[in-house]
């Protein structure tokens, strides 16, 4: 509960690791499974970008 009522709520967590799959439709777990393999990618891209950032870092300061 918010201590104000101008503060921003949390928005609730879709996903939960290790949460009870059973209570969730085939439709459901799919699209879970299409949010995660997104979600993935976006890590990914992120840590190519982040090692791109390294070995430049690494490559100026070999000099």
């Amino acid at each position: 509960m918010a201590l104000f009522d101008d503060e921003p709520k949390k928005k609730p967590t879709a996903y939960v690791v290790g949460q009870d799959l059973s209570l969730m439709s085939v439709a459901e777990l799919r699209q879970r499974i299409d949010e995660l393999k997104a979600e993935i990618g976006r890590l990914e891209t992120e840590l190519k970008s982040k090692d791109a950032t390294k070995s430049a870092a690494e490559a100026l300061f070999r000099r």
